[in-house]
């Protein structure tokens, strides 16, 4: 079984940003993967926000995160003033972060919580701004071994799979290759997100 823990202890305290929200509702087992970790969930408000708007209510998102504040699987925080203050540079100070982020980012590094964050820029902004702490990624939340264990092989391949497909899940590109083994060559060739995808198979068409 390939291993993409995050190396985070137990208990910490994480939070989530939008797209992160996103890939566990595609998931389809998004609920069963929030109850299996061994964390502190907590997502910005503004975040929560985001997902009240139109299109992520067609969707069945802004639900799902409904659904999973009631039940207390994940906790939704509001920023401080000071935290305030620095999301509102992170999002004019180019290079300028969506809201979703920028919350992220100020109030994992004013309260010393892990983010979780997929999108290039988001990531490289939480790691000059937190030094050492490195932002996980959805990848680490839905193969965390927690996770899998509850699930089950083939349900948490399927939660992974879906993620990649229905929720177009960016991972990072060294995880590629270990990804694509664990959903499988011809579950993979769907999933046009992976990086390198059109590189990668087209060379494994060619062959």
């Amino acid at each position: 079984m390939a291993n993409f823990e995050p190396g985070i202890a137990h208990g910490t305290s994480i939070i989530l940003d939008t797209s992160v929200v996103i890939n566990l509702h595609a998931s389809g087992h998004g609920e069963e993967v929030l109850a299996a970790l061994p964390f502190r969930l907590t997502v910005p408000g503004i975040v929560s926000d985001e997902l009240d708007r139109q299109s992520s209510r067609s969707s069945g998102e802004r639900d799902f995160f409904a659904l999973a504040c009631r039940l207390g699987l994940i906790e939704r925080i509001e920023m401080t003033d000071n935290e305030y203050q620095m999301f509102t540079k992170l999002v004019v100070v180019a290079p300028s972060l969506d809201d979703g982020e920028a919350a992220t980012i100020a109030i994992a590094r004013s309260r010393e919580f892990v983010p979780v964050i997929d999108e290039r820029k988001g990531r490289a902004r939480a790691l000059a701004i937190m030094g050492q702490q490195s932002p996980a990624w959805s990848l680490n939340l839905i193969r965390h071994p927690t996770v899998v264990s509850k699930l089950g092989e083939h349900a948490a391949t399927e939660a992974l799979f879906n993620a990649l497909y229905r929720g177009r899940m960016r991972i990072a590109p060294d995880h590629a290759d270990q990804v694509i083994s664990v959903i499988g060559l011809e579950q993979a060739r769907k999933c046009t997100c992976l990086p390198g995808y059109k590189e990668r198979f087209q060379i494994l068409s060619v062959q």
